[in-house]
């Protein structure tokens, strides 16, 4: 099967170095194109709501708006946009926030250029690029930290809508398994559940499977554990 229209990606970074690194990877692939460049959070907001990219690569310390901030309002805004925030660090406040925020994904600004090209890639399909294991990390590092009222008193009533097996399947996700790990552990097709996954995201108004970890640990479904990572 061919794609017939190439993933459109907007790249976001204060540095013009870094900016035509990334160009130069991602340009050499034919199913990827560079739409747009921004040095700074303000002209990112801008240029995803005029050109509506795919993917947006997003670094966070820059002048006038970091990137934290414009994410939070490219999803506001409701763009379809997948964003991928850059941070130095994988267990870092600033990936923590982006997700918070809205991404979609994080990647260290180190990142070899395969695995950037299969991270924009797998984004643009609307699935999780950060292994789940490592979103789990961030999240029991940082939910465990902050004070949180108990978890009966932060239910969202969303959740009443997901059927038993659907809260078993966000459970799951937010362990940190894979789609062939929960298939494997309820006996389930991995077609099913991408089923029950969709619709999870749906009735819980998500945009992506990373959302829906950040969501479980957020409303409490899910409690940080006690183990060390």
């Amino acid at each position: 099967m061919t794609q017939t229209q190439p993933i459109t990606v907007l790249l976001v970074d204060d540095q013009p170095l870094l900016r035509m690194g990334f160009r130069l990877i991602l340009e050499g692939e034919d199913d990827l194109r560079i739409v747009g460049e921004a040095s700074d959070g303000a002209e990112a907001v801008r240029q995803a709501r005029e050109l509506a990219p795919d993917v947006v690569l997003m670094d966070v310390r820059m002048p006038v708006l970091d990137g934290i901030e414009a994410t939070r309002a490219i999803t506001a805004a409701g763009a379809t946009a997948r964003i991928i925030i850059l941070t130095t660090f994988d267990v870092d406040e600033y990936a923590f926030a982006g997700l918070q925020a809205g991404a979609s994904a994080f990647l260290l600004k180190d990142v070899a250029p395969a695995e950037l090209i299969q991270a924009v890639r797998v984004v643009a399909s609307g699935d999780a690029v950060v292994a789940p294991r490592v979103t789990q990390r961030l999240l029991e590092t940082y939910v465990r930290g902050a004070a949180r009222p108990p978890a009966s008193t932060q239910r969202d009533p969303l959740l009443q809508d997901l059927t038993p097996r659907e809260t078993e399947m966000l459970e799951a996700m937010a362990e940190g398994l894979s789609n062939a790990e929960i298939a494997h552990r309820y006996f389930l097709s991995e077609a099913t559940v991408k089923t029950h996954v969709r619709r999870i995201l749906t009735k819980l108004h998500l945009r992506d499977r990373v959302q829906a970890v950040v969501y479980a640990y957020e409303t409490g479904l899910v409690v940080p554990s006690n183990s060390d990572y």
